[in-house]
């Protein structure tokens, strides 16, 4: 990225020499992607192969340490996005077609592409990322146009590829541990509202769920606060709150089955129906 890079290339040995960049590489070389969902398990595997080659074969300390907390990250079941345009100094003819195509990628990965096809999800990230970081740089063409075409690949593929839900029913995500609407959740809540006044529908059923990383009883409190934020949002909206109907799974209905204790994003969640 183009305001570190600015220090890279006067301290690139002093950052290997015992601090963070040196052991986030050396971390995300050795992390286990298992244990989470087979999306951030595979975005995991993309974002360390992007860590190896940026530090190993290009000497690009600064953006193997990038990719190498993405890795970290996504292993720890964080939400992991596509790079924000707005960290990099990209050539000015190719900002409006990056921009598009990002546009693009977070509404088929907020339209449950994560779930349904995993690993062409994380493929599409971690290539979209790649794409990036080398028109960024912008002098090895063959760079930048491998992994622009292994992007736009991806994406066709989850662009083919159905997905399960209907017009009548949506789904929004949660970060770990709370049961606020974030921006992407508000998107899709925004779009469900857009549906259920085309349609002329007025009630919901709302359902919240947890992942498995706190205790069943603090799970399912916690599922039932994440149904209330729908509902508030809906009720702003204009809904009638006698109309939305909240209940709480709690951890006893993933999406993604792990084992106890693990943090999965598909299974932080509400699930909207058209009543």
């Amino acid at each position: 990225m183009s305001r570190i890079k600015l220090l890279g290339a006067f301290a690139a040995l002093g950052l290997l020499a015992g601090c963070v960049t040196g052991y986030n590489i050396d971390a995300a070389k050795e992390v286990d992607a298992g244990g989470g969902s087979a999306f951030n398990a595979a975005l995991v595997e993309e974002y360390r192969d992007l860590t190896v080659f940026e530090a190993d074969e290009m000497y690009d300390w600064p953006d193997a340490d990038l990719f190498a907390r993405k890795a970290l990250a996504a292993a720890n079941g964080e939400t992991v996005l596509p790079e924000d345009l707005a960290n990099w100094d990209l050539p000015v003819d190719k900002v409006d077609e990056i921009a598009g195509y990002r546009a693009e990628l977070i509404s088929l990965l907020d339209a449950n592409a994560r779930t349904r096809v995993p690993e062409d999800a994380a493929r599409a990230q971690g290539r979209f990322d790649c794409w990036v970081e080398q028109q960024e740089e912008n002098h090895q063409l063959d760079h930048i146009a491998a992994c622009r075409e292994e992007f736009l690949a991806a994406l066709e593929r989850l662009k083919v590829t159905p997905a399960p839900m209907g017009p009548d029913r949506f789904t929004v995500y949660f970060d770990f541990d709370r049961s606020n609407i974030r921006p992407d959740a508000q998107a899709v809540l925004n779009d469900a509202v857009a549906a259920a006044q085309s349609e002329g529908v007025s009630e919901f059923a709302l359902t919240g769920h947890a992942d498995r990383a706190g205790p069943p009883d603090y799970n399912l409190r916690l599922s039932i606060r994440r149904a209330e934020s729908v509902r508030d949002y809906l009720v702003s909206r204009g809904f009638m709150p006698q109309n939305v109907s909240v209940a709480g799974r709690g951890e006893s209905d993933p999406a993604v089955p792990t084992v106890d204790g693990v943090r999965e994003q598909a299974n932080r969640r509400v699930e909207i129906i058209f009543q």
